[in-house]
């Protein structure tokens, strides 16, 4: 469910493939996450282009999947399986470059923040949902996107943040026309890293995480979800997601989010 590319500079390229709107499964977040963490002993990869192909970078997590599993299995995958890749992004050996085009909803809002640099189609829009599925997760990787007014506007109505937005802030570094163009721009960041010293960018990597206290997400995370969990014990989230499959969802289209699952 996602392709590997590998440039003869180093630049590694995972680009997910998850018809029909790149929904992250519980195994396809495992995967990922795994393929990132490799990268620590793999010294010919200098830096990691992250992308989508089809319709949009992220539909979020796999709404159906998360439903149909006994139990609370479902919700219990998809939160591990969030902090585990919301993880690897961040802590991944070498910088990583995030390019989302057309949609990022759910669990790719959190891959994104993650990202040490980001960039984005004209137009893009940023979604936390979580208000309409019963749950509370994405404030703590959103506010390294956002401030927290904006993230609290965000979240409490399920309203898309757009690229521009972020561009203002600074949270994304480039804006482009199309998804050609954002490819092109995400291989030519990830080269300009490449060209770097390759113990130096290592290094840096890990002084900049632990200057912005990223050690701290994990426990954030869990802080956050325990929320999450309550509401799922409660039979609120499994209403919320049944309705979304349903189609009965108000305040938030599937159109809008070019039938985004989260």
């Amino acid at each position: 469910m996602f392709a590997e590319i590998l440039s003869e500079s180093g630049i590694l390229e995972l680009v997910i493939e998850h018809p029909p709107v790149n929904a992250f499964s519980i195994g396809l977040l495992h995967a990922v996450a795994g393929r990132l963490e490799r990268i620590v002993e793999e010294q010919h990869v200098r830096a990691v282009v992250l992308r989508s192909a089809g319709r949009g970078f992220s539909g979020g997590g796999d709404v159906k999947e998360a439903e149909k599993l006994d139990g609370f299995g479902g919700i219990l995958g998809q939160a591990s399986g969030s902090l585990r890749l919301s993880l690897a992004v961040l802590n991944c050996a070498v910088p990583v470059v995030c390019a989302v085009h057309n949609y990022c909803v759910g669990v790719g809002v959190l891959v994104a923040a993650s990202a040490d640099v980001l960039i984005a189609t004209r137009g893009a829009r940023f979604v936390l949902a979580e208000v309409d599925n019963g749950a509370t997760s994405g404030g703590v990787q959103a506010l390294r996107l956002m401030p927290e007014k904006r993230l609290r506007a965000a979240m409490l109505m399920a309203e898309p943040v757009l690229a521009e937005e972020l561009h203002a802030w600074g949270s994304v570094y480039r804006v482009l026309d199309d998804e050609a163009a954002l490819v092109l721009q995400a291989r030519t960041i990830g080269e300009s890293i490449a060209a770097k010293n390759h113990d130096t960018v290592r290094r840096l990597k890990k002084s900049l995480n632990n200057t912005s206290k990223v050690h701290e997400l994990e426990g954030l995370y869990r802080a956050e979800m325990s929320y999450t969990y309550e509401l799922n014990i409660m039979g609120v989230a499994s209403a919320g997601r049944q309705a979304f499959i349903d189609g009965a969802r108000e305040g938030y289209s599937k159109t809008d989010m070019g039938d985004a699952q989260r």
